[in-house]
């Protein structure tokens, strides 16, 4: 894919499990990866976050999908105002933006949504620094529930990284999580630019899993 066609961004909303599936399972995602952003504190974990919050991280193709998709999905999903009863950065509303354009967008995007009725998100708004990916066991946490899933997958992606890199990977742990179905996902994959080979191979696979 042409690096033009690819945007990034990083949200914050809360316990980045379900972010990381909600997104995954949606076209035009390419990847996700869940991790600590937005804090001073260099190399963060989970144990010791400072003052970083739970994010996920995501590319997408900009010809499928839109940054204002991508909001509407973010502010529609988890409630700014107190993420589940909690106070503190951990699990904060956050958006970090990369350059002038997405926070234009952005503003529009909440504009439209006061205009809706909808209120001003307490949301934070603030420019991207660095993205650090969390442990191996948070990367699609709901889809690593399925020993078959991964023992299947790991014949295609056989490290840790690019599990949590792939399209498909991101796909099925939406599906692990009752994001989207299997249906859904295989009719997704027939339009995929690969071979026929390399499609019937990912179809075999995905139907040997067992869920």
């Amino acid at each position: 894919m042409n690096d033009n066609n690819m945007d990034t961004v990083t949200l914050g909303m809360g316990c980045f499990w379900s972010p990381d599936a909600l997104f995954g399972q949606m076209r035009g995602i390419i990847r996700t990866r869940v991790g600590y952003a937005g804090g001073t504190l260099d190399q963060p974990t989970y144990r010791q976050l400072g003052d970083h919050t739970e994010t996920v991280e995501m590319d997408y193709d900009t010809r499928i999908l839109s940054l204002e998709n991508v909001l509407d999905v973010f502010w529609s999903n988890h409630n700014p105002f107190n993420i589940n009863d909690y106070k503190g950065r951990q699990y904060q509303s956050l958006v970090l933006y990369r350059g002038q354009i997405q926070l234009n967008v952005i503003h529009g995007v909440m504009k439209i949504r006061e205009e809706e009725g909808k209120g001003k998100p307490d949301t934070e708004i603030a420019p991207f620094n660095r993205f650090y990916p969390a442990e191996d066991r948070h990367q699609k946490y709901y889809l690593k529930r399925y020993p078959s899933a991964i023992e299947e997958l790991s014949k295609l992606f056989p490290s840790p990284q690019e599990l949590t890199n792939a399209t498909l990977a991101a796909r099925l742990n939406g599906l692990a999580k009752g994001y989207t179905n299997l249906r859904t996902i295989l009719d997704e994959i027939r339009t995929w630019p690969i071979s026929e080979e390399e499609k019937g191979n990912l179809l075999h696979l995905i139907q040997r899993i067992r869920w």
